[in-house]
């Protein structure tokens, strides 16, 4: 009895020395500027992997040969169901990352077994204020610590070996404004780096840096000026009011750094990407014209100080939702005999852009996308030279690319082995009409512009069209030569983030549901997993005890996630964390089928009322659930909705009985009739959806077969 007592002893100890291996933060305190910068490739320690954000791992234990032996090693369900587009951290077989809510899970990397979990408990009410859903892009790592912002603009500390809070603080003033954060932080030289979201609600933008050890702040960099009578921060902001007219910080002016921050640790340089105007239509918010710096700009930064080095504006006087945010990535590379330290940015806009880093000169800019603003960028005054009807003044345009970008937050990464960056593109459009009348709301969204487009009365047609004219793909993009070296397409728009390895391999998620490897000298698909969802955030690949292993997040939401209108009959399962290795065996269960309830009679046939309410519908609906009230079922479709939603509609949506779980009233700017014109809207959309399911599949087969020909002619027209 001894003997046995002394072995479950004996055993116990070993399984809690084990687990300690792996919480030790000691393996997460050696994390420094100095780290990061170096190659670690059996980690993946920062955003980018290391400071020029390449998203390049040397490791080929998986390679063109065997990637197809690839198989699921584990599954980690996180609490929630929507959208992932965090890159997992991974320090010394850890793997730290975020989920829905701003909620962090540390992870066993070998066999996905949960470590620690901290909810910093956001408040659900503060959903509405996020433009593109409930979304993180993950956490920074430093000196033991796991740094990472809310959607509640906080920054947090934990310990990193257990969880623990170390120091939090609020990095924004949500009463006057309201902000969020969904992008990752950077840290270096002993400071946290993080911006914010909320231009689409009318904040002013800018980038903070915290002290690492104790959460104070150290210095703050405006994007836009606020109200000269007020006086300015800095001359930089005093250069830039004099390209703004009118009196636009009375709709905030927008410019957030809602993504890309990066750390030039051989210039000693940081380098923020700002973001769109608020509002996006530029004639109303500086109606006498003016660049609005620094607006889609990268501007350079002084990492100690905050002071403003040098700036380089993509887009002047944005009007489009054209934001410079997107992934900034450095490298070095020959340009007329001469070795340059550049930056390479493939932004919303639809051109891919070389920058000279040390004094932000365009050295070159081509389109690696469909584009109709601009038809191409003088080189001596880098400037754009745009479309005359770019700027929508006198009536609607069709406009490429639309607001989604050519390219948004999906991260792109780079290949040495062939040379070529791998960008997540997209082929969109959007008609961009300005509004009659311009209202500026508090925490609404605040355009300038409508959001609906031209209705399509079928929703067969309607997704046919989504899928036809916006389109996603995979481009291989040579910088040397700036052209395409090859593209391949996806179903649908939005997909994932990529990886490139040593292994000759390129990795990405799509949105139709599969995780994928093609070979990275010509894209060849060499391997899919089904993954059950959408995915859109970029993998990682890692060594453990010398195995190495590919960790991605799948999960469908974010902005087109919510709105594209695509119609799932499964119920989204819980998002997920993925990690393959060679051999593994694993698999998904299969996703339930979404349960359906029987709308009610149509509220109204009235052609104005039900026109009033599908515009109301897309000003405060539209953004969570979905085109035509088409959701991906994470958020609730609202075609499908018991009896009770309906019963107690005014309740909901005016006086906000469900706000503790996400659903605000909007009885501030909404009357008890613009609430029955968005019901009977939604109500007719229910019944002609209950009507199209009534038809027998032969009929259905066939308008399908029609309209897929439509939509290709469409498309073709486009």
């Amino acid at each position: 009895m001894k003997t046995l007592f002394g072995f479950a002893c004996a055993l116990a100890m070993a399984t809690l020395f084990t687990a300690s291996i792996f919480v030790n933060a000691d393996t997460a305190k050696d994390v420094t500027t100095e780290r990061i910068s170096r190659n670690d490739s059996a980690n993946w320690l920062s955003y980018g992997k290391d400071y020029k954000e390449q998203r390049y791992s040397e490791l080929d234990q998986i390679n063109v040969g065997n990637v197809a032996k690839l198989g699921l090693a584990w599954a980690f369900d996180t609490d929630f169901n929507r959208g992932l587009e965090a890159t997992p951290i991974v320090v010394d077989g850890v793997i730290y990352v975020t989920g829905n809510w701003s909620v962090v899970y540390a992870l066993d990397a070998r066999d996905g077994r949960l470590l620690w979990k901290y909810d910093p408990k956001v408040p659900k009410e503060w959903a509405k204020m996020a433009c593109c859903d409930v979304v993180n892009r993950g956490v920074a790592v430093y000196e033991g610590k796991i740094i990472f912002g809310t959607l509640d603009a906080r920054l947090i500390a934990l310990d990193a070996a257990s969880g623990d809070v170390l120091w939090e603080t609020a990095t924004a003033d949500l009463k006057a404004y309201p902000y969020t954060i969904t992008g990752a932080p950077r840290v270096a030289k002993g400071k946290v780096f993080i911006g914010n979201g909320g231009a689409e609600y009318g904040v002013r933008g800018y980038v903070s840096a915290f002290d690492v050890n104790t959460g104070k702040e150290l210095w703050r960099f405006y994007t836009v000026p606020a109200n000269p009578a007020d006086g300015f921060e800095n001359e930089a902001m005093a250069r830039a009011a004099k390209t703004w007219t009118g009196k636009w910080w009375e709709y905030g002016g927008g410019g957030t750094v809602w993504d890309s921050i990066v750390y030039d640790d051989e210039l000693d340089q940081l380098y923020i990407g700002v973001g769109n105007g608020s509002p996006w239509n530029a004639k109303i918010r500086s109606p006498e014209g003016g660049d609005n710096l620094y607006l889609s700009s990268i501007v350079a930064l002084n990492p100690d100080s905050g002071e403003y080095i040098w700036h380089y504006q993509e887009t002047p006087a944005e009007s489009w939702d054209y934001t410079a945010t997107q992934h900034i990535m450095l490298a070095d590379m020959a340009i007329a005999g001469e070795q340059r330290k550049v930056i390479w940015h493939a932004p919303k806009n639809g051109f891919f852009f070389v920058i000279d880093r040390q004094s932000g000169k365009l050295l070159s800019a081509e389109p690696y996308a469909d584009v109709n603003w601009a038809s191409h960028y003088d080189l001596e005054t880098g400037r754009p030279v745009e479309a005359d009807n770019a700027r929508y003044r006198d009536a609607p345009e069709l406009i490429r690319p639309s607001s989604m970008g050519a390219h948004n937050w999906q991260a792109m990464a780079y290949s040495p082995q062939t040379g070529l960056v791998y960008i997540p593109a997209i082929s969109s459009l959007f008609e961009y009409n300005s509004v009659e009348e311009y209202l500026h709301q508090w925490g609404q969204w605040n355009l300038g512009i409508y959001l609906q487009q031209p209705a399509v009365a079928d929703p067969i047609l309607s997704q046919l069209l989504t899928s036809k004219i916006t389109q996603g793909s995979l481009l291989a993009w040579d910088p040397v030569k700036q052209e395409a070296a090859w593209q391949v397409s996806h179903k649908l728009t939005w997909n994932g983030g990529i990886l490139a390895t040593g292994g000759g391999l390129v990795f990405q998620g799509s949105a139709d549901g599969e995780v994928l490897a093609f070979r990275a000298d010509n894209g060849e698909k060499l391997w899919s997993f089904p993954a059950k969802t959408g995915v859109m955030a970029p993998p990682v690949t890692y060594t453990v005890d010398g195995e190495q292993y590919v960790t991605i997040l799948a999960g469908w939401g974010g902005a087109f996630g919510l709105i594209a209108g695509l119609e799932r009959e499964v119920t989204p399962p819980p998002s997920r964390v993925l990690t393959f290795k060679l051999g593994g065996n694993g698999v998904l269960p299969e996703n339930p089928l979404k349960q359906l309830h029987e709308p009610p009679p149509r509220l109204s046939t009235d052609e104005v009322v039900l026109e009033k309410g599908r515009n109301l519908y897309y000003a405060y609906c539209n953004a969570c659930h979905g085109t035509e009230a088409i959701s991906n079922g994470a958020i609730p479709d609202l075609r499908h909705l018991p009896a009770a939603f309906h019963n107690s509609f005014n309740a909901i949506v005016l006086d906000g009985i469900m706000s503790k779980a996400g659903m605000v009233g909007f009885g501030e700017v909404l009357s008890e009739d613009d609430a029955y014109a968005i019901h009977a809207f939604i109500l007719e959309r229910a019944n002609v959806d209950k009507e199209l399911r009534a038809q027998s599949d032969w009929w259905k087969g066939l308008k399908t077969w029609f309209f897929s020909l439509l939509a290709n002619f469409i498309a073709w027209l486009m």
